[in-house]
């Protein structure tokens, strides 16, 4: 069960690894992008590529698709990204129960968005959680865990790419070891469990009198979705690539040219990529070709 690219590689390790897959449950199609296309889901495509039977139920709970499960009669049901709730009935069925591949290190970042979540707050590392999924959300017991680190360039994308990887690799180690009854179930420490809700717009406008730290992470931890946004000119800037820059200033103004450096808070930070509202997405110096912003000259008005 998943529905989204983080999902994909956990489905194709369970293939190479000769696992059989009896049936692929998926969100349904949804329109895509500004002509609203109906896109079918890149677990779907991943599956149907490989032959397999593809169910997407709009709901979990009218009783079709747990009846379905029970004609499969499935040893162990995997998810990654499904992006619905089990009912409890489904939960408890198979044998092994019902295995989730989760992109943070639980207990911390329970929720939607962990990977973007991590970024914007500056964490040092982040991992993938292999659990045996309970009623709450992301709240069952954990079986498999393995950290990687956040590199200070890297992305909510860059680490949705390298944690999607890493929980393909870790599903087939834990599913083996699971049948070898070599995992040991650990309960999450509830004091240390964290929210990852789902991002929004409204969280994306800069806030200029953070620190540098705190703004470049929020424009690392939003890309590629929503995109961190300021203002210039009245006209919505979406700010797309910074770096940690040198000097300081007022708040919100440019300090700097070349390269274009805003200062913050505290501190500063480049701004490498960019797009006015009306306009294409560019690299700084392509853009100030066009649009030459003086120093002291400041965002966010």
């Amino acid at each position: 069960m998943g529905t989204p690219d983080f999902a994909v590689p956990c489905l194709k390790s369970l293939l190479d690894a000769g696992h059989d897959v009896a049936a692929v449950f998926t969100q349904p199609d949804k329109p895509r992008g500004r002509k609203m296309i109906m896109t079918q889901p890149e677990v779907k495509v991943c599956a149907l590529e490989h032959g397999l039977t593809v169910y997407q139920p709009k709901t979990l709970r009218d009783g079709e698709a747990m009846r379905i499960i029970t004609e499969i009669e499935p040893e162990c049901i995997v998810v990654a990204a499904y992006g619905k709730i089990l009912p409890k009935e489904m939960l408890v069925f198979p044998k092994y129960g019902c295995i989730n591949v989760h992109g943070s290190l639980l207990p911390k970042y329970r929720g939607s968005a962990p990977i973007q979540w991590s970024v914007i707050n500056g964490e040092k590392e982040t991992g993938v959680t292999v659990m045996q999924m309970a009623q709450g959300v992301d709240t069952g017991d954990m079986l498999y865990q393995k950290a990687i680190p956040i590199n200070i360039d890297d992305t909510a994308e860059s680490m949705f790419e390298k944690l999607a990887v890493l929980g393909g690799e870790m599903i087939v180690e834990a599913l083996d070891l699971l049948e070898k009854g070599e995992l040991t179930a650990v309960a999450q420490d509830e004091s240390k469990a964290t929210r990852a809700p789902m991002l929004s717009k409204e969280i994306a406008v800069i806030d200029w009198h953070k620190s540098a730290f705190e703004v470049h992470n929020l424009v690392r931890g939003l890309y590629s979705w929503p995109i961190a946004q300021t203002t210039l000119g009245g006209k919505k800037l979406k700010i797309y690539r910074t770096t940690l820059g040198r000097g300081s200033g007022e708040p919100a103004s440019v300090i700097c040219t070349d390269p274009l450096t805003v200062a913050c808070g505290e501190g500063a930070v480049v701004i490498e990529e960019l797009q006015l509202e009306g306009k294409k997405r560019m690299d700084a110096k392509s853009f100030l070709i066009g649009h030459p912003l003086q120093i002291n000259e400041k965002l966010g008005e």
